[in-house]
């Protein structure tokens, strides 16, 4: 899936734990719909809430969509973790995704596909991001957190 240069759900090459690509399941999703198998209706059903983060903060990509061909698919990115939302936290900007790269925590995103013009969705990656241990810290802040 092409990605442009200003998109926030890059991981960063070096913190990326792996990254888990849904190309082969969307591509089945979408063949059993040219095959008369699912209708439009099952495929285009994106929830309010995921069109509304679409239109506002999503990062547009240069592929049509796979079932109008009328819109340019756009990139929504959710993170969940420790002390982030129960429903997730929306990641809106590059500072957003540095944010969550420089957790102690790790922190799972998950990168949804969508379609503004026809309500197209699906899961297209999921990576995890974060979680830096002791030992990638840097020297000041192992001083302080150990005890005297």
């Amino acid at each position: 899936m092409p990605r442009g240069p200003n998109d926030p759900t890059l991981p960063h090459a070096s913190r990326a734990v792996g990254v888990v690509d849904y190309r082969l399941a969307r591509n089945a999703v979408v063949e059993e719909l040219r095959r008369g198998r699912l209708s439009r209706r099952d495929v285009c059903d994106a929830h309010p809430e995921l069109m509304r983060a679409a239109r506002s903060v999503g990062a547009t990509t240069s592929e049509l969509c796979p079932v109008c061909d009328e819109g340019d698919l756009v990139h929504v990115t959710f993170a969940f973790g420790a002390r982030l939302p129960a429903g997730g936290r929306c990641v809106s900007s590059r500072r957003d995704a540095a944010q969550l790269e420089r957790r102690a925590t790790e922190v799972a995103c998950y990168v949804v596909e969508v379609c503004p013009s026809c309500a197209w969705n699906h899961l297209a990656r999921m990576f995890l991001t974060g979680g830096r241990s002791q030992a990638a810290r840097p020297p000041r802040e192992q001083a302080s957190s150990k005890a005297p």
